[in-house]
């Protein structure tokens, strides 16, 4: 008798594992092989045939992220502009009223996500919750930039970016840090040299072929698809930000190798004018953002950051360039009043316009308009007591954000040949004695201002030297 028992226990032990051993392979083969694509149950209410599994991997992330607490936002372009279209009716239906998969079954690699700063502890144990659900995971880091500075470069490391990949679809986490301007910024997914480069097809990526800053966001909570997701508030705004997000950090390294040729000034009167400089770029950037005008750093401002991470110790003003598509006639009565009277006005919209405002204890802000020419860019110059013009060519350029004084603002993304055009190739070197007339490479005469037009032309506060 107990014979008889060991052989149907063993019996009824060998045919539940082979029944258990087909169902995995059913599984595989129809779930998650890659070869046949994720088969899952349509989302409730599709059409048919419609193809949901990107919607059950974007489910199956939303409910792991849910449980360790991770406040994840949709960055993902593809679905916000969908979103965008659609703002109106999600905001006044919140559960959502789509019969179909809309949002999260459109055809496509990746479905993105942003992580607001990384400051969870619980990362290894997300990873093995990934995993028990079917996710492979790949994380990419680099050392932190807010840790970078003059005195020496950081070895920490801050995670960037994440992909969890399950079946033929993968959702990119962005890793989002605050930095000291008071904006959000994400690094550059640079795959290390053990990365296996097939993973997922990276060069679809919509994030992390540069590094990009943006405003800080508020978020909203909508229905898509069935699933409650957070989404920028303004996803027109969000994605207009993210094509013109771009980001350059200032070049430590080199600045380290300028000052061990050319000992940093640290007088007194050195840093008092460095202390006033920034407050005057602080202010013109409050000022000239409210208004919604694009600025850059330009001239020695901008050299003083290319080459010295740093504003320029004798240069002693402040220079900005403006595009003069983006001029508008509030520009001047905004600056006046934040403080800073009107020093001289020479030029006019259409040609050869420049502002200069003068700031506290002889620091001035100067702001030269550019003009877009067929294969070249620039600005104009006048000498107040000649009335003659003067034009500095630029190659075309395209804006850049990068961190300077603490103040996420603009600079040409072709920095280097901005500055070559303005100050040669020899801009290692500071030049202390400057004139704006002859010393520039790219200056050329540009006729002079018709008496008559003087009055109107050169509005200047004091007469400057020949």
């Amino acid at each position: 008798m107990q014979r008889i028992n060991k052989n149907v226990v063993l019996g009824l032990l060998t045919l539940t594992s082979s029944v258990f051993l087909l169902f995995q392979l059913y599984y595989y083969k129809y779930y998650l092989s890659p070869k046949n694509g994720a088969v899952f149950p349509k989302v409730k209410g599709s059409k048919t045939g419609q193809d949901t599994s990107q919607w059950h991997v974007v489910r199956k992330f939303l409910g792991l992220v849910s449980t360790y607490h991770l406040h994840v936002h949709l960055i993902d372009p593809l679905v916000l502009g969908l979103i965008a279209t659609d703002l109106e009716q999600l905001r006044a239906s919140p559960e959502g009223s789509y019969s179909e998969c809309r949002y999260f079954c459109a055809p496509r690699y990746f479905t993105t996500f942003a992580l607001l700063d990384k400051t969870w502890k619980l990362e290894a144990g997300l990873f093995r919750a990934a995993e028990r659900v079917g996710f492979q995971w790949l994380k990419v880091q680099s050392k932190d930039p807010r840790l970078e500075g003059m005195e020496d470069l950081s070895g920490t490391e801050i995670p960037l970016h994440y992909i969890f990949r399950l079946a033929n679809h993968a959702v990119h986490l962005v890793a989002f840090y605050e930095r000291n301007g008071n904006y959000l910024w994400h690094g550059q997914l640079r795959l290390k040299r053990h990365t296996d480069r097939k993973f997922v097809p990276f060069r679809k990526l919509q994030y992390g072929r540069y590094p990009g800053a943006y405003e800080k966001l508020e978020l909203q909570s909508v229905s898509l698809d069935g699933l409650t997701v957070q989404i920028p508030k303004e996803p027109s705004h969000f994605l207009e930000e993210r094509s013109q997000s771009r980001f350059i950090e200032c070049r430590y390294r080199e600045a380290r190798s300028f000052f061990q040729l050319y000992p940093d000034d640290t007088s007194l009167d050195a840093v008092e004018f460095r202390r006033k400089a920034k407050a005057l770029l602080h202010l013109a950037a409050v000022t000239l953002n409210s208004l919604g005008v694009r600025f850059w750093l330009s001239s020695g401002t901008c050299l003083g950051w290319y080459r010295q991470c740093n504003i320029i110790p004798y240069s002693k003003d402040v220079d900005l360039g403006i595009f003069v598509k983006d001029y508008k006639p509030d520009i001047i009565l905004a600056l006046q009043k934040a403080g800073l009277p009107l020093k001289h006005k020479f030029g006019k919209v259409e040609d050869s316009l420049e502002l200069s405002f003068q700031g506290k204890d002889d620091v001035k802000l100067d702001i030269f308009f550019f003009y877009e020419e067929d294969d070249h860019m620039w600005n104009g110059g006048t000498q107040a007591k000649s009335g003659k013009k003067f034009k500095y060519l630029f190659p075309k350029f395209t804006l850049c954000w990068t961190e300077f004084v603490e103040l996420r603002v603009h600079v040409p993304c072709e920095t280097l040949q901005y500055i070559e055009a303005n100050y040669g190739k020899e801009w290692k070197t500071p030049v202390k004695q400057w004139d704006w007339k002859n010393s520039p490479p790219n200056v050329q005469p540009n006729g002079i201002w018709p008496i008559d037009e003087w009055e109107e032309l050169i509005d200047n506060q004091e007469v400057f030297p020949a």
